[in-house]
């Protein structure tokens, strides 16, 4: 197992689409097949469900219990990490681990999504989706377009703008910047109503406004204006730096792919994910995200079934001379801060923004 993420280097892999690059996969996935690993898990989904919601109910319920106390921020503490889990919860339904068919999928995605949690389903299936299909892309990949940060040093030489500003110390301001993400996954919920992409816009947009109508309504109902805006802040601040630290750990700081890169789907997938480890609070905690290197692999497999698959998915890996890489989540943080003090250095040092490099 490598100590360091290869964020530099490719082993050398055969072409997408040759005998030998489909074989791979084709015997790892054989392998999952004979475990069992890719069945349904309802009686999983089932309790996990029930959980979130009595998480949920119980929250609303405990802000009027509260009542006017600046203790209620503790409880907008512990929303956000409810929140959270409805959104992962949603994840594993766009990627049917719940369902196998895609109209309950949708059903239930878009109201864990849209309704419980204010986030649009359809905008971040798109995005999702297309993440999956080239992950760490420079081009290809939206969660790795040069936004606000940079990702990798060709994109700080054409950074401009806001971009660069931050680019310049961005290991510094990356989970600062984490406090808005919930607002910013609101903000572009409410934009990509009017995309084209947007399948159900109209359902989407009222299933978004019943949310925020009952959020803020709720939160006003219970509290006075000043603890009411302290609650939201907290809220969506929190929620916004727990999705980043579930998230950011899978990929960042791991292979930039660029367009030249020549590589099959097992590939690609392994050499750009990083697994976290950390045993069953940290399965709980990123919803099973932390198998980043299997989801990526087999998107459709239910949560429980990750951490055997991991372990099968390790072995392979061994055996084929591919490099397959874990670090503990602490350690996973200090490589993405090193990573992005280190894509941003062509900005430090003075190169002037350059376009097309």
């Amino acid at each position: 197992m490598p100590t360091q993420p290869l964020s530099t280097a490719v082993a050398p892999a055969p072409q997408a689409g040759s005998a030998s690059a489909g074989s791979d996969f084709a015997r790892l996935s054989r392998r999952m097949a004979a475990e069992g690993l890719l069945d349904r898990r309802p009686g999983y989904y089932a309790v996990r469900t029930a959980l979130v919601l009595a998480a949920f109910l119980g929250g609303w319920w405990a802000l009027f219990a509260l009542g006017d106390t600046w203790w209620q921020l503790g409880l907008a503490a512990g929303m956000a990490v409810v929140f959270a889990q409805i959104g992962l919860l949603s994840h594993d339904l766009a990627h049917r681990q719940v369902f196998g068919r895609r109209l309950p999928s949708e059903i239930g995605g878009r109201i864990a999504a849209n309704l419980l949690m204010g986030m649009s389903y359809g905008w971040w299936m798109n995005k999702h989706t297309r993440h999956h299909a080239n992950p760490n892309h420079e081009e290809r990949d939206p969660d790795v377009s040069p936004d606000l940060v940079v990702w990798s040093e060709r994109q700080a030489r054409q950074a401009s703008g806001l971009a660069r500003f931050i680019g310049r110390r961005q290991a510094y301001l990356f989970f600062p910047l984490l406090l808005l993400e919930g607002l910013n996954l609101s903000f572009n919920s409410f934009r990509a109503l009017r995309g084209p992409t947007m399948k159900r816009p109209v359902l989407e947009g009222v299933l978004l406004v019943v949310h925020f109508a009952a959020y803020l309504g709720l939160v006003l109902a219970a509290l006075p204006a000043g603890k009411a805006i302290a609650f939201l802040a907290v809220h969506q601040a929190l929620l916004g730096v727990y999705l980043g630290c579930v998230f950011a750990p899978n990929h960042k700081g791991m292979l930039m792919v660029t367009p030249d890169m020549k590589l099959d789907f097992l590939r690609r997938q392994v050499l750009t994910s990083r697994n976290v480890r950390g045993g069953p609070v940290v399965d709980a905690v990123m919803g099973g995200l932390n198998y980043q290197v299997e989801h990526h692999l087999f998107p459709s497999m239910p949560t429980p079934a990750l951490g055997r698959a991991a372990r099968i998915t390790r072995e392979f890996c061994a055996e084929e001379g591919i490099p397959y890489y874990e670090v503990g989540l602490l350690r996973s943080y200090r490589e993405i801060l090193a990573h992005l003090h280190r894509t941003g250095e062509p900005i430090r040092s003075g190169e002037p923004a350059r376009q097309g490099v």
